[in-house]
């Protein structure tokens, strides 16, 4: 009789579990938030990592004339330096 009864648990597991499962987790959730009360309302007008990085560039820019740059004639280097200059003729 045992073995019929182990087979129809086997066989009907997940129908039990699952409702068991769902009513541990709800409970546990009510209490958990009965004990550690409401979580502080986020603000809404707080900005992502990147907007915040964009506007401060933007910041950094806004006092600075962006029309003059070294031209590229006057750079001393173009390319990185390469190990120990053995790629690179020596400069006059």
């Amino acid at each position: 009789m045992w073995s019929v009864v182990w087979a129809a648990v086997r066989s009907k597991a997940p129908y039990i579990t699952f409702p068991v499962a769902f009513v541990v987790g709800l409970v546990g959730s009510q209490l958990e938030r009965l004990l550690r009360g409401d979580p502080p309302a986020a603000p809404h007008d707080e900005k992502s990592i990147s907007e915040q990085r964009e506007e401060r560039k933007l910041q950094e820019i806004a006092g600075e004339d962006m029309t003059k740059v070294v031209s590229l004639k006057d750079k001393l280097e173009f390319a990185p330096r390469a190990v120990l200059n053995r790629n690179r003729p020596e400069k006059s």
